[in-house]
């Protein structure tokens, strides 16, 4: 019987052995923090640069939007905005706001790319979103459609409201 529990230890042992090197090989491929943030720059920058592209356009067919670079804590990214005077109904004057914000948040800890985006029109939010995907598994075409579709959708409901 003795013979048993020592066969049975040193089996144990083994697959204690296979589980720990397993792990560690785990942990090997795993990337890097250094390498996540690398690549969240990466994304970055690119997804941002694309930001800005759809969103310079609006002023473009909408004049009176000012367009501006954003970038820091809040993320990286585009925005544009403007102000405008309209009357009510018993006659007093009423400033409508409308603004298209959209960055790709700062990296952190949680290890995704998200991307962010909130639109108002003539003081109502019609949208304030966020999409994200870890990074490791980061698509960022489906950013870009994202980031296009949202600019669009955000133009049409502002020429709606004109």
């Amino acid at each position: 019987m003795e013979r048993f529990e020592e066969r049975l230890k040193r089996a144990i042992d083994r697959g204690q052995r296979r589980s720990a090197s397993r792990l560690e090989q785990e942990r090997v491929a795993a990337m890097s923090e250094e390498d996540l943030k690398n690549l969240h720059g990466k994304y970055r920058l690119s997804l941002s640069d694309h930001i800005e592209l759809c969103v310079r356009n609006m002023p473009v067919h909408f004049p009176g939007f000012e367009f501006k670079t954003t970038y820091g804590s809040a993320g990286w990214g585009a925005s544009c905005s403007r102000d405008d005077f309209g009357q009510l109904n018993d006659g007093n004057r009423t400033s409508l706001f409308s603004r298209l914000e959209m960055a790709i948040r700062p990296y952190s800890s949680l290890h995704v790319l998200e991307l962010a985006a909130k639109g108002t029109v003539r003081n109502k939010e019609i949208y304030n979103r966020t999409h994200f995907e870890k990074l490791e598994e980061a698509d960022t075409e489906t950013f870009r459609e994202l980031i296009d579709v949202w600019v669009l959708e955000y133009a049409e409901l502002y020429a709606a409201s004109s």
